[in-house]
């Protein structure tokens, strides 16, 4: 260890920090300054980068779960030759610059996922490790380990008060992630003070609860953490959690140790003052010191070296194992359907689209190799084990059903790791009432553009029985609300069937897919349905000439909407299943127009709140839609008594 280079490196993430926080007049100078010297000994002694080639595969995953911290990282991007210059950090916070507020993934080199909401990072970094164990055992031989990484963490106190953070590393312990490797910067300050406030608890007696090994040390004793993360590393059946202890906003000499240097600039006396303590020029702006460059100079050659015989072994692995090689394009390459025998449902008949979307799932494990994942407890009802395939667990690691037990929030961040770490394509599942526990990393899927597929069963009153808190009303709507989520609720088995191609096809959209608990009847369509579908909605049965009502459903409202439309006689009546409002709502208007007229009067149902409706309609009563919550009895009639009926219907088809 070359202690005084990292002290440069130590020196120079603290002059970059506050400098670029005082400028941007916003930021959270406090933990890049307490935590300098963390970061100089992880990457300047321990991780394993390739700044010119940040996507490669066995490189160490490095996630800041403490994203407001972001100075932090920026900072060491910049100086270990990542493409991140100097101008960009000068530019922190400003609008179009590649250092925003908290770390983007897919905006800024070296950053591997988006953090800020605190938690989701560390549960990112547990799914991460899931997928690392699940590639390494599909593709690592004895000669030849590919995959043979670590995915390291940085959380502060903030995170390991978040709930998500206890379901995933109960989860990571279960697991025994060996390789996952987790430093708690344990400054003991939040926004509003110290963490006796409202956080007394005995963190490492609770992750060696866990499952944890526990590891204690000096946030500044840089030969001590390096000692703790070879400890770490020579642990192979726990993950680890590295406690350090550090002083928010050292080397600021009035501030140091207080909630004021946790989000807020230090003022330029304060800066004027830390450079002073610290030994900075005073009036140098963004001081590097030359030892940090000239470092990481040596660094990046070291790192290089490693990627290239990695390379060197990657090709004899090749040569030597071309089936394996085979395969390994296809986990990394484009999804491809061309080798999956998707079922098909015969017309009349009466299935359930949760139980469709089971069979598509088993067609899909057969035909795409490198899909997984599973349910939060619920996979009998929600369809979703994949027999056959084995369950991911510590005895075997080539297992493709996850089983996450009842933690919807750790599924929801942990799929978002898989769909990170690359190579796999993942999906995860519950009842749609429940997407309300994950709704934070279902949004941050949406922010990074990560195809995970939701699997959300029992999406409507007619779950029945369970009552009002297990009945969703209000859920499409709030998924519906978030930007790059495409929401496809599929009205029989056939429609199903087209919603997983959608999904699988998605690249850069994460899928919900809000299927019924009941069995719904499989309803003839025109012949060329699925084109029109593909855009969000197509007519499933129309009428001779132009319709008198436009009735539009959704779901298990289509086959009730096509009962009521048989009945009403003297009514000319187009159905429509939107199979997704928002992609209807995006297609050009000769679309739109050609499917729901404008000049043609529209009844809308759906068993779910009216918002977002309103603009189909010409007026409110054509809204068969449900404003409150349900009742418990048997779904049927729960229906009835709500005024979803084939009768209520009816009589707005016929304007009564």
């Amino acid at each position: 260890m070359d202690r005084k280079a990292l002290e440069k490196i130590a020196l120079s993430v603290r002059s970059l920090s506050m400098d670029a926080v005082e400028a941007a007049k916003s930021g959270h100078p406090g933990l890049p300054l307490g935590a300098a010297e963390i970061g100089a000994v992880l990457f300047g002694e321990v991780l394993r980068l390739s700044p010119h080639d940040p996507a490669w595969i066995n490189r160490d995953r490095f996630v800041l779960s403490a994203g407001h911290g972001s100075m932090w990282l920026y900072s060491l991007l910049h100086l270990a030759g990542f493409d991140l210059p100097l101008d960009e950090i000068k530019r922190f916070r400003q609008l179009g610059s590649k250092t925003p507020g908290h770390p983007e993934y897919g905006h800024t080199a070296g950053v591997e996922t988006t953090t800020g909401p605190l938690g989701q990072g560390f549960a990112n970094a547990v799914g991460m490790a899931i997928a690392q164990e699940m590639l390494a055992a599909r593709f690592n031989t004895p000669e030849f380990p590919l995959i043979d990484h670590y995915v390291y963490a940085l959380a502060g106190d903030g995170c390991l008060m978040e709930g998500v953070s206890a379901e995933a590393a109960s989860l990571a312990g279960h697991l025994k992630l060996g390789r996952l490797i987790v430093f708690y910067d344990s400054n003991r300050i939040t926004i509003e003070g110290e963490t006796d406030l409202a956080f007394t608890e005995d963190v490492g007696a609770r992750f060696g609860a866990y499952g944890w090994q526990v590891l204690e040390g000096d946030g500044y004793d840089m030969e001590g953490i390096l000692s703790l993360v070879e400890e770490a590393k020579a642990e192979r059946e726990r993950p680890t959690l590295i406690i350090l202890h550090t002083t928010i906003g050292k080397g600021a000499p009035n501030k140091a140790g207080s909630h004021e240097v946790h989000g807020a600039p230090l003022g330029s006396e304060e800066v004027k003052a830390s450079k002073r303590a610290l030994g900075i020029p005073e009036d140098a702006q963004f001081y590097v010191a030359p030892e940090a460059y000239a470092y990481f100079e040596e660094r990046r050659k070291a790192w290089r070296e490693e990627y290239d015989r990695w390379q060197r072994m990657f090709s004899d692995w090749a040569r030597t194992y071309p089936e394996k090689k085979a395969e390994w394009d296809r986990f990394f390459g484009p999804v491809d359907l061309s080798k999956v025998s998707f079922p098909s449902f015969e017309r009349g008949s009466k299935v359930a689209t949760r139980k469709a979307s089971g069979e598509v799932l088993k067609a899909l494990a057969a035909g795409v190799p490198n899909l997984v994942g599973g349910s939060a407890d619920l996979a009998p009802s929600n369809n979703t084990a994949l027999p056959g395939y084995g369950d991911f667990s510590v005895g075997d690691r080539t297992g493709r059903t996850l089983h996450y037990g009842v933690r919807e929030h750790a599924m929801g961040a942990v799929a978002n790791g898989i769909a990170l770490y690359g190579g796999l394509r993942t999906f995860c599942a519950t009842f749609l009432v429940f997407s309300d526990y994950m709704r934070p990393p279902i949004r941050l899927a949406a922010l990074m553009g990560l195809p995970v597929t939701y699997i959300f069963t029992h999406d409507s009153i007619f779950v029945g029985e369970d009552g009002p808190t297990h009945q969703p009303v209000e859920h499409l709507a709030s998924l519906r609300a978030v930007p790059n989520l495409l929401v496809l609720r599929p009205g029989d088995a056939e429609e199903t069937v087209l919603a997983w191609r959608l999904a699988m096809e998605s690249a850069s959209t994460p899928v919900v897919l809000a299927l019924s608990r009941q069995g719904l009847p499989v309803y003839e369509k025109p012949a060329a349905w699925e084109e029109d579908a593909r855009r969000g909605a197509y007519v499933v049965k129309d009428c001779e000439g132009t319709p008198d009502v436009v009735v539009v459903a959704t779901g298990s409202e289509v086959s009730l909407a096509l009962a009521a439309a048989g009945e009403a006689e003297g009514r000319r009546v187009r159905v429509v299943s939107m199979l997704s409002r928002e992609l209807f709502l995006s297609q050009d208007e000769a679309f739109r127009e050609r499917i729901v007229p404008r000049d043609v009067r529209t009844v809308v149902v759906e068993a779910g709140v009216a918002l977002g409706w309103e603009g189909f309609v010409s007026r409110r009563d054509d809204l068969v839609t449900l404003d409150r919550f349900g009742l418990s009895g048997p779904g049927g009639q729960v229906a009835e008594a709500l005024g979803l009926s084939k009768e209520r219907v009816k009589q707005r088809i016929m304007g009564q």
